[in-house]
């Protein structure tokens, strides 16, 4: 199905703009349903890149089957137990206690630093919906910008997503490298650690005046302190499916997992039995065991899928744009033509992952994209497996918006104007990529 493999290089790049730009034209200007225009977007995107027109009704369902398989279940998880966890008055004593321990100056560090450990074991989309109850009941007790809580603790997560094994892209682009899981972990901390503070803390002081519409997924009402959870529940209920990602990641790295086991090991530390786990611990620690009604919980479970339903048919829209440039071949295309561009390897990683991004929308696909673009030049220019491993990972994270479902996510769940949204996430992801290159660069100098 690879459309372009004879077409005109500047026709394909032209064809790209023009989907995204009329893209972003009907949704921002236009006022069109995004699901609808990303469809749109994406037939007018394969007529333009020559696809077959038998082919096109196939790549579209394709991406948008391809995305929802992998994302619908974990985030209708996700919203039931972030919506438990917020009825129950769990997210407002992790609240409480956290702004006891770090006082409402230092929040937004808390929350960035949050976000970088929690997102190491959990994938980003997890992280997120786990998240998400913790922003809002810190936005009720403290009184501070929801937008100014929740750009750190994003920036945490997004750069554990982009740089750090065990997520998909490092951990699959470490043996194309030849780079060395560990040593990439390493270094991936080391600049994460400069990256996260601004994009998170610093650049949050810029976004405290944007203004946040939430929608009532997550806002419970407060609840009077006796009505609350001890804290030990709380934050063991809450935390649940990170210790458990956590504690399988750490023995598949150990080494100390005989073979036979690594198959349960595996089953049990897979993101929806893990979240499943914690939804059923949740109800009996956070639900029954305190006096609420099973009926009760389950009434709770299907607000939170009603919620969540608009934000899983604009992610299916992403996914079908998405699947058109894959599938006619004009990522792998741009990539090439890049190839080409005298500038040093680091950077030549970090800008073929970043035009992918930009242009799919996965940070994921771009980061893989990338890779396989560059292995023979990893191999013949003698620049450090792990140090690109790291820069395609920061270009991976560039400048996300229309086509991304991470810019619906952070848009919907926060109720934010499509402006307010590029405003503050596209503006964060790309500060990450920016100041993630630029710490690559500097430790390239010392290592």
């Amino acid at each position: 199905m690879q459309a372009l493999s004879a077409a005109d290089p500047t026709w394909a790049l032209t064809a790209v703009a023009i989907s995204v730009l009329g893209l972003v034209v009907m949704i921002a200007w236009g006022k069109v349903q995004p699901l609808l225009a990303f469809v749109i977007a994406a037939i007018a995107a394969a007529l333009m890149l020559g696809m077959p027109l038998d082919a096109i009704p196939k790549s579209v369902e394709k991406g948008i089957g391809d995305m929802l398989g992998s994302l619908a279940i974990l985030l209708a998880l996700g919203a039931i137990f972030g919506r438990l966890i917020a009825d129950s008055g769990a997210a407002q004593k992790i609240a409480a206690v956290l702004i006891r321990l770090f006082g409402a100056s230092r929040m937004s560090l808390a929350l960035a630093l949050t976000g970088f450990i929690v997102g190491i074991p959990l994938f980003y989309n997890v992280g997120f919906v786990l998240m998400v109850p913790l922003i809002f009941s810190l936005m009720r007790q403290s009184g501070k910008s929801l937008v100014w809580l929740a750009v750190p603790l994003m920036a945490g997560l997004s750069i554990a997503h982009g740089f750090l094994p065990p997520h998909p892209s490092p951990t699959a682009i470490v043996p194309m490298f030849g780079a060395d899981m560990g040593v990439t972990l390493i270094y991936g901390l080391i600049v994460g650690v400069p990256t996260l503070l601004i994009a998170g803390p610093v650049f949050a002081m810029t976004v405290k005046g944007v203004t946040a519409n939430p929608p009532d997924l997550f806002l419970a009402p407060p609840k009077a302190d006796d009505e609350l959870p001890s804290a030990f529940n709380a934050f063991a209920t809450a935390l649940l499916p990170v210790v458990l990602l956590a504690g399988a990641t750490a023995l598949n790295f150990s080494g100390t997992v005989p073979a036979e086991h690594k198959a349960l090991v595996n089953f049990v530390s897979h993101p929806i039995l893990v979240l499943l786990i914690a939804l059923v611990v949740a109800s009996i620690s956070l639900g029954t065991a305190r006096g609420t009604g099973f009926r009760k919980l389950m009434e709770s479970s299907g607000g939170a899928l009603r919620e969540i339903a608009p934000i899983l048919l604009i992610i299916a829209g992403a996914g079908a744009l998405k699947q058109v440039f894959v599938d006619s071949g004009v990522s792998a295309q741009m990539g090439t033509l890049l190839q080409a561009v005298p500038v040093p390897p680091l950077v030549l990683g970090w800008l073929i992952a970043g035009i992918i991004r930009v242009s799919l929308g996965s940070a994921t696909v771009a980061g893989l994209t990338a890779a396989g673009l560059v292995t023979s030049l990893v191999a013949t220019s003698g620049v450090d497996p792990n140090l690109m491993v790291l820069a395609i990972g920061a270009g991976s994270l560039m400048f996300s918006h229309v086509n991304d479902s991470g810019f619906w996510m952070f848009k919907e769940y926060f109720g934010l104007s499509i402006k307010d949204t590029l405003r503050t996430w596209t503006l964060m992801e790309g500060l990450v990529g920016i100041v993630g290159l630029a710490s690559v660069l500097v430790l390239d100098l010392f290592v």
